[in-house]
C-alpha cells in the first residue's frame, strides 16, 4: 500500500512537470519574471514585453494557443525583448523599478503593478511594451485587446526597432511586410 501510494506521487508529479515543461515548449517564448527581466534589462538593454493576463480570460488564453506558440512571434520575443507574463490578479509582493507592488485590494482583484502599467484602463489581455528612451527612461505603451500572429508580429517589429520614433503607426504598417502565414 504504501509502495502504492508513493509510486502514484511519482507519477502525479512526473505528470505535472511534463505537462509545465510542455507549455513552455509549445510555446517557445521564454518567459521570464519581472524581476528576472529587469536585471537581464540592467546587463543588456532590450525593451520590455509583457502579457498582462488573467486566470479566467479566455482571449488571453486564445492569444496564449494562437499567437505566443507562432514560431515567428516566439523568435521576436526571444531575440529582440525580455517577454514577460504577469497575471494581474497575482497575489504575490513585487519588487520592480525600485517599488514594490502588491495587490492590497484597493484596485478590486487587480495587482498595483497592473493597474501602474495598464496605467488604470484594466482590461485583459493588455500586452505592455516598456521602451527606453533617449534620456534612459523607460516610456509604457499598454495596447489591449486579442492580437492575431500577424498583427503581434506588426506590433512586435515597430516597436522593437524604435521604428516608432521615426515613423507614424500608419506609415510603418503601408509598408510592412511580415513574416507570418
Amino acid at each position: 500500500m504504501k509502495r502504492s501510494i508513493t509510486l502514484l506521487m511519482l507519477i502525479s508529479v512526473s505528470v505535472f512537470t511534463f505537462s509545465q515543461s510542455a507549455s513552455t515548449a509549445r510555446s517557445g517564448v521564454r518567459w521570464y519574471s519581472i524581476e528576472e527581466a529587469e536585471k537581464l534589462m540592467k546587463q543588456s538593454p532590450r525593451p520590455l514585453f509583457i502579457d498582462t493576463y488573467t486566470d479566467w480570460c479566455s482571449w488571453c488564453k486564445k492569444m496564449d494557443s494562437e499567437t505566443f506558440t507562432n514560431d515567428v512571434i516566439a523568435g521576436i520575443l526571444n531575440t529582440k525583448y525580455y517577454p514577460v507574463k504577469f497575471n494581474a490578479e497575482s497575489s504575490a509582493k513585487v519588487r520592480f523599478m525600485g517599488q514594490e507592488f502588491v495587490n492590497d485590494g484597493k484596485y478590486g482583484r487587480a495587482h498595483q503593478l497592473a493597474v501602474a502599467l495598464l496605467q488604470g484602463q484594466m482590461s485583459y489581455p493588455t500586452v505592455v511594451f516598456m521602451l527606453r528612451n533617449e534620456s534612459g527612461q523607460y516610456e509604457v505603451a499598454p495596447i489591449p485587446g486579442f492580437k492575431q500572429p500577424g498583427e503581434m508580429e506588426t506590433l512586435l517589429s515597430y516597436f522593437a526597432d524604435n521604428t516608432f520614433r521615426t515613423k507614424t503607426w500608419e506609415e510603418f504598417q503601408k509598408g510592412f511586410t511580415g513574416k507570418v502565414k
